[in-house]
């Protein structure tokens, strides 16, 4: 089946039908491209999708993340972005492989039929001008034939007539003669035409338009053939991707099965717990026999023994308090007092700091519960000035664990990235000394003077916020039935520091605050707990110092020192500038940091040196 032979006479329409089919193509690429089109569209949505609901950094939403169920929740989010990713591949494949392809191709098909089509017309007038030809050769031997019978004719009637003379007959005579050659002639002119004419007329239809029919059918076929392929194409691009499609959602059903309700139950206590005890029983009050009442630790009321209302704790819980109020025995205070003038920048003392309240103040020193309530009324006026308190000592022990091992693991990292980029300066500095063309060797000595400043200054507050982190660890250990039995009795008997410093509580919609007590003059009854606090075993040496300065300690709590004198320390500076020493073994007090060179034992923790 050939279309030079079937269809020889159909120039025209098979003219048309190339055309159209051109445009069939022209149609499947512009169907492709809208196809890219809506998958670009749809990716970007599932991209906003995903982003809208990511978790945003530095955000509470961040901390939410840690349970499994909002996990799996993130990992469906990052498989969705992949996801989209896999239809953004979908867009681009089809762009390179179909739309593209199939554009150039459309060009060059274009030209291709151009051509064939053009080779097709010139070959139809060639045939026109041989049939042309043809006909005027016809024509004029026709014309000759007759001319040449006028002019027999003319001299036969001549020849005839006895008046002509013999000069007009012997004229006729000869154009009649003419006429019959120029009848020949055109007779064969037109015998020579018309064989030609049958000749090209033979080659036109048998062999030129056959030919040029085949290469347009040839060139019709393979754009048949390049569709169906584009098509094919078309599904391949989307089966390439259904596998990593699968995986994606193999994904989110792997984090949905990862869910564990038990996990995220157990990462609800270790957000929430407290590390406080449940409180202990309340004890019978017996109004039959005059006695002094007993003030429990569920019962914070207002006593009813000397006519005095007691102060009042949480304002906002009226009527039911939680007891949930520090029982463990806090360092030792700094002293009272110092001489700070006598160094510059020496530190302040306690009284200093809380000169607001200096009345205050001098009646808890001078008092039984002082050590208990001076780091609560320190950190009390410093929530009271608007700044929270920097060793969390606002928040349950547990909360305050985790906080400050998450300030601890911050500054080891920082600490990391300032010793990276004292390494790498140190290379640096070593490549200049080596090639002092390269650069100023001692370009980089003030930076590494400050990175080793930042440094240490980082090790001080890691070693500060360890020591902070072992005291709230030491005091987390789960009390025995007897320490819960007795808690009530331990109210009773720190009641009066209580309704003196600042407490931390807890609310009952979950809040903690701290508030000043008011001044309420108590009774206090002796206990065994003051006794045993008396007979606490001495603190362990952990080093020596050197008085660089002499110091007169008049205040409580404080010792006196002499320059130049040896010393031993029993307790390093947790911050405040102030350091416990001891002179023998019933001498010790504390000291300001800066008036003594200290040397810690290596063998202790956090073992340094302070100038």
């Amino acid at each position: 089946m050939s279309w030079g032979t079937e269809l020889w006479d159909q120039f025209d329409n098979l003219e048309k039908h190339t055309q159209w089919g051109i445009d069939v193509l022209e149609k499947y690429i512009k169907f492709v491209k809208e196809r890219t089109e809506i998958e670009l569209s749809y990716a970007k949505q599932l991209r906003n999708l995903s982003k809208k609901y990511q978790p945003k950094k530095n955000s509470k939403e961040e901390e939410e993340y840690r349970y499994t169920s909002t996990r799996a929740f993130l990992a469906t989010l990052n498989e969705m972005n992949d996801y989209a990713g896999q239809h953004e591949v979908i867009s681009e494949n089809m762009t390179s492989l179909i739309t593209g392809e199939l554009t150039r191709y459309v060009q060059e098909l274009k030209q291709e039929r151009k051509s064939h089509f053009h080779d097709g017309r010139k070959a139809q007038q060639h045939i026109e001008t041989c049939w042309k030809q043809l006909e005027a050769s016809k024509r004029r031997f026709e014309r000759d034939c007759k001319e040449a019978d006028r002019a027999q004719q003319y001299f036969e009637k001549m020849d005839a007539d006895i008046n002509v003379t013999k000069a007009d007959v012997e004229k006729a005579r000869q154009q009649a003669q003419l006429r019959h050659q120029m009848a020949e002639d055109s007779k064969a002119e037109y015998s020579s035409t018309l064989q030609k004419f049958n000749s090209e007329q033979h080659d036109h239809y048998y062999t030129h338009v056959p030919n040029i029919f085949q290469k347009i059918q040839e060139m019709e076929e393979r754009r048949i053939v390049r569709i169906g392929e584009s098509m094919k194409t078309f599904a391949e691009v989307d089966r390439q991707v259904i596998p990593i499609i699968g995986k994606c959602l193999d994904e989110i059903t792997k984090a949905a099965e990862s869910i564990d309700h038990k996990n995220d139950s157990q990462l609800v206590i270790e957000a929430f717990k407290s590390g406080f005890e449940p409180p202990g029983d309340i004890d019978f009050e017996d109004y039959t026999q005059p006695m002094k009442r007993t003030v429990s630790e569920s019962s914070l009321s207002n006593s009813r023994g000397d006519g005095k209302s007691e102060p009042k704790f949480g304002g906002k819980s009226k009527g039911k308090l939680w007891p949930f109020i520090k029982k463990n025995k806090p360092p030792p205070p700094p002293p009272a007092s110092a001489s700070p003038s006598a160094v510059p920048n020496g530190p302040q003392s306690p009284k200093q700091q809380k000169e607001p309240l200096s009345h205050r103040f001098n009646e808890f020193m001078t008092s039984k519960p002082k050590i208990h309530c001076f780091r609560s009324l320190k950190r009390g006026l410093s929530l009271k000035l608007g700044a929270g308190p920097e060793d969390f000592s606002n928040l349950p022990p547990e909360q305050r664990r985790k906080k400050l091992q998450q300030k601890v693991d911050e500054l080891n990292k920082d600490i990391q990235k300032e010793m990276d980029q004292r390494d790498a300066l140190t290379k640096m500095k070593d490549v200049y000394i080596k090639n002092p063309q390269m650069g100023d060797a001692a370009s980089v000595d003030h930076r590494l003077a400050e990175l080793a400043q930042n440094i240490e200054k980082l090790r001080l507050e890691v070693q500060k916020f360890e020591g902070w982190l072992a005291e709230v660890e030491g005091r987390l250990p789960m009390r025995t039935e007897q320490a819960r039995r007795q808690s009530g009795l331990y109210e009773a008997q720190n009641t009066s520091a209580v309704n003196s410093c600042a407490q931390d509580r807890e609310s009952p919609d979950g809040s903690y605050t701290e508030e000043q007590s008011q001044e309420t003059e108590m009774k206090v009854p002796a206990t065994d707990f003051d006794d045993e606090f008396d007979d606490e075993e001495p603190l362990p040496t952990i080093g020596t110092c050197k008085a660089l300065y002499t110091f007169e300690g008049q205040n409580e709590g404080t010792i006196s020192v002499a320059e130049g004198e040896m010393l031993y320390v029993i307790e390093e500076d947790k911050g405040d500038g102030w350091t416990r020493i001891r002179r023998n073994e019933d001498e010790e007090g504390y000291v300001p940091t800066s008036y003594v060179e200290v040397y810690l034992d290596k063998n202790a923790k956090g073992a340094m040196t302070y100038i």
